[in-house]
């Protein structure tokens, strides 16, 4: 499996990843088998969002003698309550319950501590401001925790996290129906489909902002709800009007800035299977360009998705790369030093482009790249 560079911290995953709750009611050995094939094909991510405690003692278990090969995402704030998962700031709550995830899990620390779910901007204060962060901190300098984290389905509070300077991982929703809904502390509106019954068009900006800020600072993306809680997977119940396959999902989340690993939520070996097998699969497979610029309910007209169906250039220019870092460029009004090392290192730039027009014919959504190319070659220089 393909691997990839976890923003600034040193880490590097596979770019599809295991979500817990495919570990959930399964028995100890059917978790190792799991565990096995992750293994095998060199998915190393794992979600610990569940406080499920059967779960977390399966799992320990299954990763003994290999847990090095793993990263593992743990979240705070997280419990095992009355039978049933529940969230939760208060902090004699969230020391217990990262206490029992280390304890049955046989665990002394872990890679990425993930504060978790935080949708609205009062909760983040709260967090910022109380005890949860200083408990974060503090498990950071103790070396329980490598990297500090946080999850959120909502652009806004997700930006603050990031441009606070203290979230080091962002666990975040992203696939192409959810990319054009407005920040809302609703979580519902996401999915709701009074939310689509309104044509779309392109990207909302906070969430370009929010990827772009993640990209620039250097906080790396693990997604989930890639396949919209599996209704991107079927046409009666997509947003979109139209049904995408888990590859084009996976691929579309991969190529958005800083996003590092998908993860999955696979529930039995043959999906998780077939998720591992994204790796290898032909690009055809994976493409999803076709398909949503045929979606019936939203336009991306005139917005780079980072496709890549304007290669091959024949000048060898990487037009979708030189795009991001126009993008990125855009968003911050000027040039991040990051941004123009990574321009610099490109075999080929912008100011190569002889304005031969083949990679707009062949863009399914039709972008000025010609444009793009001659404001990057101004922007960047030779």
């Amino acid at each position: 499996m393909n691997k990839r560079r976890l923003g600034n911290t040193g880490l590097l995953v596979g770019e599809v990843g295991m979500g817990c709750e495919g570990f959930l009611e399964k028995t100890p050995g059917e978790v190792s088998a799991m565990i096995g094939l992750m293994e095998e094909r060199g998915c190393n991510c794992i979600d610990l969002y569940t406080p499920n405690p059967e779960m977390r003692t399966s799992l320990g278990q299954a990763l003994r003698g290999r847990r090095d090969r793993f990263i593992l995402q743990a979240h705070l704030c997280t419990i095992w309550k009355d039978g049933q998962y529940k969230r939760t700031r208060e902090i004699g709550e969230v020391k217990a319950g990262f206490v029992d995830l280390l304890t049955r899990m046989e665990l002394s620390s872990v890679e990425i501590g993930m504060i978790h779910y935080v949708d609205s901007m009062a909760d983040w204060d709260e967090v910022y401001n109380g005890p949860v962060m200083r408990y974060a901190q503090q498990l950071k300098a103790d070396g329980v925790i490598e990297h500090i984290g946080l999850s959120s389905h909502n652009p806004a509070v997700a930006r603050k996290a990031v441009e606070s300077g203290l979230t080091e991982v962002l666990m975040f929703s992203v696939n192409p129906c959810y990319d054009l809904q407005p920040a809302n502390e609703d979580l519902e509106l996401l999915w709701a489909e009074q939310s689509y019954e309104k044509p779309l068009v392109n990207m909302d900006p906070e969430r370009e902002a929010l990827y772009e800020a993640c990209q620039r600072m250097g906080v790396g993306i693990t997604v989930m709800k890639a396949f919209g809680g599996g209704d991107l997977l079927d046409e009666t119940l997509s947003p979109a009007g139209r049904a995408l396959t888990p590859y084009q999902c996976m691929n579309y989340a991969l190529t958005r800035p800083a996003v590092a690993s998908v993860i999955a939520g696979a529930r039995t070996l043959d999906e998780l299977r077939d998720c591992l097998s994204y790796s290898d699969a032909p690009q055809e497979r994976r493409d999803y360009a076709a398909a949503l610029a045929t979606f019936p309910k939203i336009s991306w007209q005139g917005h780079c998705m980072y496709c890549g169906h304007c290669a091959p250039c024949p000048k060898g220019i990487d037009v979708a790369s030189v795009t991001k870092f126009l993008n990125l460029c855009k968003a911050q009004g000027g040039i991040p030093e990051t941004v123009r090392e990574h321009y610099a290192a490109l075999p080929q730039r912008a100011s190569a482009c002889v304005a031969c027009g083949a990679c707009e014919k062949r863009c399914p959504f039709g972008v000025p790249i010609i444009e793009n190319m001659k404001s990057a070659a101004k922007l960047f220089g030779k």
